[in-house]
């Protein structure tokens, strides 16, 4: 199961640990690596990413943000993780429980995890899917504040 930590970052399955914002790219590939194969990925404005496949689910992760344009705040470390379904299981149940709060994300129809959040997601948190299913849920640390 994969816990949702909207201020903190991504309980993992079993006992591989917490993916905590702001971690470094070798202690959060290290961690995913316990439960799946870590591959090389790529995400704008990142200074790395990788990403991972688990019992029908890619987990992608980056970090080391930076806006050249200056709109956003760099971020160190670990900035983002995301969690979609394979396309082929959009129609029922995830094979692995992604919870948010109690409620399994990928468990039941979107109708119900909607009504069962009622209105209440974290600022950090994006939750996508236009099918019965929710496919994709993104969970973003928050930028850290400029010291002037």
């Amino acid at each position: 199961m994969f816990e949702l930590l909207p201020d903190a970052g991504l309980r993992l399955p079993g006992s591989a640990g917490t993916l905590r914002f702001g971690i470094d790219e070798r202690t959060a590939q290290w961690a995913v690596a316990t439960i799946a194969d870590v591959r090389d990925g790529w995400a704008c404005g990142a200074r790395w990413a990788f990403s991972a496949q688990y019992r029908g689910l890619t987990l992608d992760a980056y970090g080391d943000t930076t806006d050249r344009g200056g709109r956003h705040q760099d971020i160190p470390g670990l900035a983002g993780i995301t969690l979609t379904r394979d396309p082929f299981t959009l129609t029922g149940p995830s094979a692995c429980p992604v919870v948010l709060g109690g409620v399994d994300l990928f468990g039941y129809p979107t109708a119900e995890v909607s009504d069962a959040l009622s209105d209440s997601l974290h600022p950090t948190l994006r939750l996508s899917g236009d099918t019965l299913y929710l496919n994709a849920v993104s969970v973003h640390a928050k930028p850290v504040p400029v010291e002037s």
